[in-house]
């Protein structure tokens, strides 16, 4: 996420750092390559010299300028910068007191906006609201019958009935959600290969008989400064309240990111990180800004541990850890409960690279090798799992036979093993351990 723009403005930070005293010199050449980078990152011309204005400005101010570490003052500078231009805040979703909140998902065809209302409401159920979705696309081939799969899929009810009439589909809807008692209706709406007036026309009208509490944009974020015009487009037709960028996990650039809330005046409130309905994430700009400025992003990663590991079985794995007696069982169960967590590469990029941590997100992971660390690990005795230094040479053959694996992976399972208990031995020492008790992690 970010991958390209987060390595160019770290490097271009790292040597201003490195610096003892700063000079007017270093900061305009630190400048000039962040301007570059942005660019180069299809973000807005506008917003880049804007940012880049603002940040020499402060960065030259004397009490940057007069502390003792200027290049860490410049680094606060940057990421206070990066979190105001991402959007200051998190917003969150506005809902209705009188039931059901109205949120129309609008925007252009391909950018994910199906698949996306099946996500958004995965995660209102998850809030423990009671969603309804609908879908008004009457001109897509199999549209509707695309997002009843969906439904099935997540176990969420879809509005369903045999009609063309997109504006008696939703009506229909938000009658059958009043009646039944469903708190939430969400609206998936049909898209066009480009802006057309005809579709703003309709979604215009959907408005005025919906009165929606939100109509949220969805825009693929690999489009870059495409998906900032559509962004402006929606939002000086119809008016849009927030927007949610979808294939944000595959975005190494970050224009669309960096310019939608200059642009638009409108915050991104999700974004999707991959093709799983859990996928979707509230946008938090100061959290954003910390991940492309390789300072972590450790709250969402507490928030992900939460909604997949047992308390109580965390606590004891703590114990364990500070008790190095943390075994090859442990390393397996703590595996599973990671990768319950999504794909271990986006897991990575939220620690801070910082210590003991350093280039962790940069790290590349293959799910295969995952999958065989738990086969080699099945084909030991519970013995050889407990105390590791038993497995000796004849032991590794079999080991080896027993999973499928070579004598050459069974030996770097056990090298990773042995790196990981020392590297959590080191994290919960710290801070840091304190606040990631329940992980552990298999690197």
């Amino acid at each position: 996420m970010l991958d390209s723009l987060s390595a160019k403005l770290q490097r271009v930070l790292k040597d201003l750092k490195g610096e003892a005293r700063l000079t007017e010199t270093h900061i305009d050449a630190a400048m000039r390559e962040i301007r570059i980078a942005l660019l180069e990152a299809d973000v807005n011309f506008k917003v880049v010299k804007e940012f880049v204005a603002r940040v020499r400005g402060q960065a030259l101010g004397q009490e940057v300028m007069a502390s003792l570490t200027p290049g860490q003052q410049v680094v606060k500078v940057v990421r206070d910068q990066l979190t105001d231009l991402l959007g200051t805040e998190g917003r969150t979703l506005t809902f209705s007191k009188t039931p059901p909140t109205v949120i129309l998902l609008v925007g252009l065809q391909g950018s994910g906006k199906t698949t996306t209302t099946g996500k958004l409401a995965l995660f209102l159920q998850k809030m423990s609201r009671r969603p309804l979705m609908v879908s008004v696309d009457v001109y897509r081939p199999a549209a509707r019958d695309q997002l009843a799969i969906i439904g099935r899929e997540i176990k969420i009810p879809v509005y369903e009935i045999d009609s063309a009439d997109p504006l008696m589909i939703c009506q229909q809807a938000l009658t059958q959600a009043r009646n039944v008692g469903y708190d939430t209706l969400l609206v998936d709406t049909a898209g066009r290969l480009h802006i057309d007036q005809g579709l703003m026309d309709e979604l215009k009208e959907i408005g005025r008989r919906l009165h929606p509490d939100e109509v949220l944009l969805v825009a693929d974020s690999m489009t870059g400064q495409d998906a900032v015009q559509s962004a402006r487009d929606f939002n000086e037709q119809i008016g849009i309240t927030g927007v949610i960028l979808t294939k944000m996990d595959g975005d190494t650039r970050g224009g669309a990111a960096l310019s939608i809330k200059s642009v638009t005046g409108q915050a991104i409130k999700f974004i999707g990180i991959g093709e799983k309905y859990e996928s979707l994430e509230p946008f938090h700009p100061d959290r954003m800004a910390g991940r492309i400025l390789g300072m972590g992003d450790v709250l969402s990663l507490i928030e992900k541990a939460e909604e997949t590991v047992d308390q109580e079985s965390a606590r004891r794995m703590l114990e364990k850890v500070q008790k190095d007696s943390f075994t090859l069982e442990d390393f397996k169960d703590q595996l599973a409960q990671i990768r319950r967590m999504g794909p271990l590469e986006q897991i990575l990029k939220m620690f801070p690279s910082v210590g003991p941590l350093k280039g962790i997100g940069k790290m590349q992971v293959d799910e295969k090798e995952l999958t065989a660390i738990e086969a080699i690990i099945n084909s030991m005795t519970a013995r050889e799992r407990e105390h590791y230094k038993i497995i000796n040479g004849s032991r590794r053959k079999r080991i080896a036979r027993g999973s499928g694996c070579t004598v050459q992976q069974v030996n770097q399972l056990l090298r990773q093993y042995h790196q990981a208990r020392r590297m959590m031995r080191q994290m919960t020492g710290g801070m840091l351990g304190k606040r990631l008790g329940k992980l552990s992690f298999p690197f």
